[in-house]
């Protein structure tokens, strides 16, 4: 502990941004712990460190009293007076007891302190940067896959991407790039957990920002994106601006622009499709690439019926139900399929029921 070590916590104070009294308090508590550990007092201590020359001294904290009860906490005034004859009944006095070889002990403490609290003010410096990007991307490499984790490094700091975050079909390699969303920062006992994602719909979101300048400026607003990550997605855009396209500026010219999130997405499907306050339209929209004939909607129940020709069916409900699924999730609206022939049996079977109730009559 002498004028080396406090020239290099002024350095440490410096590089990590950690206030130098803030260190200089903290090594003194730990070594006033210290030094009840190892001596085994029961004497009201104090621990100084002298910041010029960074000297340690222990002292034993006493107070004047006429009869001492406990020699350990108190003293007589004829023996304060003797150390110097300015004290009075009431006052404290320090009376220095640091140990021969408080020295090694000093030193060892200090290094530790001087390590946690470099660890706990970079932790706190990587949980304020990037809980200032959550709800961002970034662009992160593979480090290892560790118990169905991917474990990546995201601009110096490690984030972790859980099996529900990652894409079925997607495959992850050491060492490879990739661009993730983050989905939460928070701190815990041991520093700041990151958590990424390659499946939020918001991955899609930021990358269409990044790729149309329309989007940045408000021209073009994303309202709604379903999502089937790795497989489909559905996004509605809107303009208050008669002079653009929504549809157009996302896919951009020779649709250069939806090939750069596509190919981010490692080929994902995106229909693009325009947002409508009518949910008639919105939803007609929504079961894009099929052609609609008609929608019937309940307002009560916000379910809709769509009519389509009878070679369009498959098409809009899509393979396995994706596309009527996604157009649900998209509208928000319970959508039930039918085509020309479907539609033409349920009104041959509900004129049925009427002429058999008119007969029962």
């Amino acid at each position: 502990m002498n004028g080396e070590f406090l020239g290099a916590l002024d350095q440490i104070a410096s590089e990590k941004g950690i206030d130098k009294e803030v260190l200089v308090d903290a090594i003194e508590a730990a070594l006033l712990s210290a030094y009840k550990k190892n001596f085994g007092t029961s004497q009201n201590v104090q621990v100084n460190i002298d910041k010029s020359t960074g000297v340690v001294k222990v002292y034993a904290m006493k107070t004047i009293v006429e009869e001492v009860e406990d020699k350990s906490q108190q003293i007589y005034l004829e023996d304060a007076q003797r150390i110097d004859p300015v004290y009075e009944l009431g006052d404290v006095v320090k009376i220095e007891v640091t140990p021969k070889n408080f020295g090694r002990i000093a030193a060892q403490n200090a290094k530790q302190v001087v390590v946690q609290r470099i660890r706990e003010a970079e932790r706190a410096l990587i949980y304020q940067k990037f809980v200032e990007k959550e709800d961002e991307i970034m662009t992160c490499v593979i480090q290892r896959a560790e118990r169905r984790n991917i474990f990546v490094d995201i601009d110096g700091a490690e984030a972790t991407m859980p099996p529900n975050e990652q894409v079925i079909n997607e495959n992850y390699q050491v060492n490879d790039r990739l661009i993730v969303y983050i989905t939460e920062v928070k701190m815990t006992n041991k520093g700041p957990q990151i958590i990424v994602s390659r499946t939020h719909p918001n991955l899609v979101k930021r990358l269409f920002e990044r790729e149309v300048p329309e989007i940045i400026r408000g021209e073009v607003i994303i309202k709604d994106i379903a999502r089937e990550a790795g497989s489909r997605t559905k996004m509605a855009v809107f303009t208050h601006h008669p002079s653009i396209d929504p549809i157009g500026a996302c896919v951009g010219q020779h649709g250069i622009r939806v090939q750069h999130v596509v190919d981010e997405l490692k080929g994902e499907k995106i229909d693009i499709i325009k947002w409508s306050d009518d949910p008639r339209e919105y939803i007609g929209s929504a079961l894009s690439p099929a052609r609609i004939l008609n929608v019937q909607i309940n307002e009560l129940e916000k379910s809709a019926r769509v009519v389509v020709p009878d070679n369009q069916l498959s098409l809009a409900i899509g393979k396995e139900g994706q596309n009527a699924r996604l157009a649900a999730k998209l509208t928000g609206w319970k959508i039930d399929i039918k085509s020309i022939s479907q539609m033409d049996s349920i009104d041959t079977i509900e004129d049925e029921n009427l002429i058999q109730g008119d007969d029962a009559l």
